[in-house]
């Protein structure tokens, strides 16, 4: 049995509500190159939001008569705020197992006196907008008896959860890790152990940039079957937003996924190859707002011509999204001047010239397209 030491934020019950599809596309944008949306609320679970709390507000039961220990926490000391969130939620998290277990040998879940694991899935919850869930994941969110989420599954998917189920929040920030990706682990493994349906959910595909990988590996280790439900990845569902073909007969035949992300923080982006230099190939960059500007200057290095099309999408799919077009040498400078945050998905290439949104000069669209 997995030691439930270090666990994360659970949620209560959330309303169902009727969804509607938002027409995103602001027609009249403010200038040539930026498109802003009305509202600039977060349609994610930010780390210290006031809805998460409130949606996690079970696990603090045992602090009702002290409500100034589930005040929001300050960001002066990440690790300390951390520590003490996992120490005020542990007693919930324990009495929840408790009852899970209890719940299985009430039902006959034990057979010949030995108890099996609980069901393990892994699911993409897509780019934001709840409409692009497949029909699978919206089954298994709504019979999940726990829900571990990262920041980046919406709110609005957030809303499809029964209300008898509890959520744990496990988001990760720059600079705040609510969860470490062990105690990611570990939590999924009590839980699993003690017969749960446990749900991991991820934003765009669990497999693309998720760590879903790193979490199927150890559960399957640990003796624990994972069933994993894929989902729309960001550069598929936000570039089909706006029009964005990822490949295209005669302007692009392939397409390079990239995190921006360097494995030691920073500014400088994981090793890059003259492969993803390629004029002919579009480049889809992850997470890479603060490598942008160095990963810029090496693409142009191994042979990207400066004028390369280029665009930067803020919380794609969502009410919320803001987009920036620019040349590949302009980009960077027009995401700072945009005030772009994370999560922006950043697409480079040729193919971006093709989209109705691009506001230069009609010219270029019908140059890069004469070839097909």
């Amino acid at each position: 049995m997995a030691l439930v030491s270090k666990l994360q934020s659970l949620s209560s019950s959330l309303s169902s509500t009727h969804f509607r599809k938002p027409n995103r596309l602001n027609p009249e944008p403010i200038c040539s190159l930026h498109f802003n949306s009305p509202s600039y609320t977060s349609p994610f679970t930010e780390k210290h939001s006031i809805e998460r709390y409130q949606r996690d507000r079970w696990l603090y039961n045992n602090q009702l008569e002290q409500p100034t220990l589930i005040s929001l926490p300050p960001d002066s000391d990440s690790d300390f705020t951390r520590q003490n969130d996992i120490a005020l939620q542990l007693p919930e998290l324990r009495k929840l197992l408790q009852v899970l277990r209890e719940k299985r040998e009430r039902e006959g879940g034990c057979g010949g006196g030995k108890c099996g694991p609980g069901n393990v899935f892994l699911v993409g919850t897509g780019p934001g907008d709840p409409e692009l869930l497949t029909l699978k994941a919206v089954r298994v969110i709504q019979s999940a008896d726990l829900l571990l989420y990262d920041r980046l599954v919406s709110n609005d998917v957030l809303d499809f959860v029964a209300s008898d189920a509890r959520l744990v929040y496990v988001g990760k920030t720059a600079g705040y890790h609510s969860r470490t990706q062990e105690e990611i682990h570990e939590l999924l493994l009590s839980f699993a152990e003690a017969g749960a349906t446990v749900v991991r959910l991820k934003g765009g595909d669990p497999l693309v940039f998720g760590r879903g990988g790193e979490e199927m590996d150890f559960l399957q280790q640990q003796g624990i079957q994972v069933q994993v439900i894929p989902g729309i990845t960001a550069a598929s569902g936000i570039a089909a937003e706006f029009g964005i073909p990822l490949t295209h007969r005669g302007v692009a035949n392939s397409i390079r996924f990239l995190t921006g992300h360097s494995r030691k923080g920073g500014t400088d982006p994981l090793f890059l190859t003259e492969n993803a230099a390629d004029p002919d190939s579009t480049l889809v960059v992850y997470m890479g707002l603060s490598t942008l500007p160095s990963l810029a200057q090496k693409l142009v290095h191994h042979g990207l011509l400066p004028s390369t099309p280029a665009v930067a999408i803020e919380r794609g799919t969502t009410p919320q999204q803001r987009m920036v077009f620019a040349e590949l040498k302009d980009l960077a400078n027009e995401i700072t001047s945009a005030e772009l945050v994370s999560p922006t998905l950043i697409v480079i290439g040729k193919v971006v010239a093709l989209s109705p949104l691009w506001p230069h000069n009609l010219n270029e669209v019908t140059s890069l397209a004469g070839a097909i």
